[in-house]
């Protein structure tokens, strides 16, 4: 018996069949595993966080819809109160003690004279009696608009602590006798507590803020009253602070990050998030998965020594046919010569003879076609690519090259798509994925990287190549459509835009006022709409002729451009007439806006020949209602109100 050197043994168990065979199914066996759970963690992740912005989705909605239950549970109660007019301090206390259990609903309760001072109080405290409150700006929203109101929070004068005061104004034929208020403590009032014990999960909480950007309630009692975290760290925040609703990822205040979800609070222009850290999210299918790797490591383990004596019993009548076979491949022999008993192993033999010799056949013709195809694909002018049927690319030829700087080499394992333009990528991966899964034709139009830096528009056609009964690859054409694109891009932005200033036109704004509608009718998106014209502009035009009149308008829409957000839409509806649409925008955010574009505008001017020319403007105000079906009712109800603000005297913003 010979005896195997140490060499030799570890070449023996290396490079066997069976021994590949082992090592071969293990690895399959791990990979399978490995990637089981690949797809189980991310399946895992995803559903676990679909799952989670659902439920937060859900509790956000219960909470601002238990929140402006309370705050009209508490605005009716007050208005209750208030249909008893108090003539006097001691009625008005009168009032106030009679009433003493609306304190289950509120912290104090107050009633201020028509002058802002201070009737009556309960339960009472020294210095609040008589105190002036006519610059608080609760008191002079009531005392001007004439409606109930939630207060932006501000420290008690007598109290010294954070409140918040919900008021109703107190009328008697109109006339305004004053208001009654109910105050909330913003640290240890019972109406935010509750809100700040509420827990998702572990670590998942509640919180409140005003739209202005003051917290009112977050489990870390420091954060109240601060101002929340800018758009430059949070900015889905940011973006609920401006009206929008909804879930997202991001982060909490000290960067953890987290699943976050946000609800308006209209009637009290508030904002509640709720949060909940991403390691909550996927922890649990983290666990699951460790304990899964251990179990699928643990049968490979176990599988090996069966796996082992099993392939080494099926395969001992496979070596001398693999003997054989690597003659052939090696060019010792033309042909497999198994001479053996076992019909099965000598049909193999015949079967490899026969493929041997159709493939040096195939061989030969597929050298001729090749030649013959080359010699046509590079004379031709267009583009053109051959791939094979696993999107691997064959072929370009020289136009192709010339046209995007780039040989074969560069598009070798799947380098196309490094040179596609950010947006085209995914569409085009799975659209040519489709192509190759399906055979169906591949037409795309798509940006293109070239080499020289050069963004390219190209038209690319792919079509799979039949033999009549097998496919054998794709070949694509490309065409340079860069001057036509450009060309088209320009007319659209023409059709839509004012050549003067720049702005939408009337087509232009009134397209996007119409998604503004369609969004308010389907997801209840609120928009608001400004619309006005200039006040003393025609003495401009009469005066300093057209082209200074040209001259303020493009003043006037480079100004507008600055006040508004990037995604409001300004137009000049046509002469001196203007129109701004302001998206996801509640209404008390759009009166704000209208002032500063009132006050803005009311600045700019122009000079010609020692002559100083100003304009201000008439502004009409309004928001989509339910009652709006089409955007001409909407255009209309602005118009009208801008209208009314020219007869009242001009310079003014009346909401309709």
């Amino acid at each position: 018996m010979t005896r195997q050197t140490p060499k030799a043994l570890p070449h023996r168990v290396l490079y066997s069949l069976h021994s590949r065979l082992v090592i071969g199914i293990s690895i399959g066996w791990l990979l399978l595993i490995a990637a089981i759970i690949l797809v189980a963690s991310r399946t895992g992740d995803h559903l676990a966080e679909q799952t989670n912005r659902y439920h937060l989705e859900y509790e956000a909605e219960l909470i601002a819809r238990h929140i402006e239950e309370a705050v009209e549970v508490r605005i009716d109660a007050l208005q209750r109160l208030a249909s008893k007019v108090p003539e006097g301090p001691e009625q008005a206390a009168a009032l106030l003690d009679e009433n003493v259990g609306l304190l289950a609903l509120f912290d104090v309760l107050v009633v201020i004279s028509a002058d802002g001072e201070v009737l009556a109080d309960v339960p009472e405290l020294s210095g609040r009696r008589g105190l002036d409150v006519t610059e608080r700006e609760y008191f002079r929203h009531i005392q001007h608009v004439r409606r109930p109101y939630v207060s932006e929070p501000f420290i008690g004068a007598a109290s010294d602590v954070p409140l918040v005061t919900i008021g109703v104004p107190v009328l008697e034929q109109g006339r305004f006798l004053g208001m009654i208020g109910g105050v909330v403590s913003v640290e240890d009032g019972s109406f935010f507590s509750g809100l700040r014990r509420i827990r998702i999960g572990e670590a998942g909480f509640a919180a409140l803020s005003t739209a202005s950007g003051r917290v009112l309630s977050h489990p870390d009692h420091a954060l109240i009253m601060q101002p929340v975290p800018g758009a430059d760290t949070h900015p889905e925040l940011d973006l609920a602070l401006s009206g929008w609703q909804g879930a997202a990822e991001g982060r909490l205040v000290d960067g953890t990050p987290a699943l976050q979800a946000y609800r308006q609070v209209w009637s009290a222009n508030w904002v509640v998030g709720v949060y909940l850290p991403r390691s909550q999210v996927i922890g649990p299918v983290k666990a699951f998965l460790r304990q899964q790797q251990w179990v699928g490591l643990l049968t490979v383990l176990l599988m090996l020594p069966l796996l082992w004596w099993g392939l080494k019993w099926l395969l001992r009548p496979l070596h001398r046919l693999e003997r054989q076979i690597a003659r052939v491949a090696q060019g010792a022999a033309r042909r497999v010569d198994l001479r053996t008993g076992m019909r099965e192993l000598q049909e193999v033999a015949d079967t490899f003879n026969s493929l041997e010799h159709q493939r040096e056949q195939a061989k030969a013709m597929l050298q001729d076609r090749q030649a013959f195809l080359d010699a046509v694909l590079d004379s031709s002018p267009t583009g053109l690519f051959i791939c094979n049927l696993s999107g691997q690319m064959d072929y370009l030829n020289p136009a192709l090259q010339h046209l995007t700087g780039y040989g074969l080499n560069d598009y070798r394992d799947g380098g196309i798509f490094d040179h596609l333009h950010v947006d085209e990528r995914d569409d085009v991966r799975d659209l040519w994925r489709h192509t190759l899964d399906s055979g169906h034709p591949f037409t795309r139009q798509m940006r293109y990287h070239a080499a020289n830096g050069q963004t390219l528009w190209l038209e690319v056609n792919v079509s799979r190549v039949d033999d009549g009964e097998a496919p054998l690859g794709y070949v694509g054409t490309v065409k340079d459509i860069t001057d036509s694109r450009q060309r088209e891009a320009l007319q659209r932005w023409e059709a839509e835009h004012d050549p003067l200033t720049g702005l939408l036109n009337r087509r232009g704004f009134e397209r996007r006022l119409e998604e503004a509608l369609a969004d308010w009718k389907k997801a209840g998106t609120p928009s608001a709409l400004l619309m006005f014209d200039l006040d003393r502009f025609k003495p401009i035009n009469d005066e300093g002729g057209h082209a200074l009149g040209d001259e303020m308008l493009r003043r006037i829409a480079q100004v507008l451009a600055w006040e508004v957000r990037n995604s409001d839409h300004v137009a000049r509806q046509g002469g001196d007439e203007f129109a701004v649409l302001l998206p996801s925008c509640s209404l008390s955010q759009a009166q704000r806006l209208a002032e500063k574009i009132r006050k803005a505008i009311g600045e700019i001017y122009v000079e010609q020949n020692g002559s100083i020319y100003h304009v201000t403007l008439s502004m009409g105000l309004t928001a989509l209602l339910e009652s709006d079906e089409d955007i001409e009712t909407v255009l209309a109800r602005a118009d009208a109100a801008s209208y009314q603000a020219k007869a009242s005297g001009r310079d003014a913003v009346v909401q309709a």
